[in-house]
């Protein structure tokens, strides 16, 4: 069965999905993901994450801009739990998904996946900044990652 999505991967019930192929240059000499690579693969995720969601919010990011320019976001604090290896050739989706939307920082849940198998979790905290400094986020973004957190929620309770 082939698998066809954007480039970015898309965003499905409040949860971006990222198809990642292993490469060699992904393993170590003994065939597996070197771990420093899971990091690389989630970054990805994370930035198609925002990539994706101002796309379909033009407006609200152009927003954000005016509100705070030069915003980006950085990654604070991460908690990585290692679980199976990943090899050459596999097919992995990285899923993303807003934990917890607040203040100047957002906590993502990430998890790297090959099939049924959960390859990969982790907690990170990404803050929001301005001109070189943590900022509150502004509040129609604030909403529009909520509104991606609500929905993974609502799945979850399904």
């Amino acid at each position: 069965m082939a698998v066809t999505t954007s480039l970015d991967g898309e965003i499905i019930d409040g949860r971006h999905i990222q198809h990642v192929r292993v490469y060699y240059e992904d393993t170590d000499f003994s065939g597996i993901v070197y771990h420093a690579n899971y990091l690389r693969f989630m970054e990805r995720g994370r930035t198609n994450y925002l990539r994706l969601l101002g796309a379909d919010h033009r407006a609200l990011f152009e927003e954000t801009e005016k509100e705070a320019p030069g915003f980006a976001f950085v990654v604070r604090a991460m908690q990585l739990d290692f679980l199976k290896p990943a090899r050459m050739d596999d097919v992995l989706e990285i899923v993303t998904r807003p934990q917890e939307v607040k203040g100047a920082s957002i906590l993502l849940r990430q998890e790297v996946v090959r099939g049924a198998d959960t390859l990969l979790t982790a907690n990170v905290r990404v803050a929001f900044v301005s001109g070189g400094r943590a900022r509150p986020i502004p509040k129609p973004l604030r909403i529009a990652m909520r509104a991606d957190q609500e929905r993974a929620d609502g799945d979850a309770a399904s």
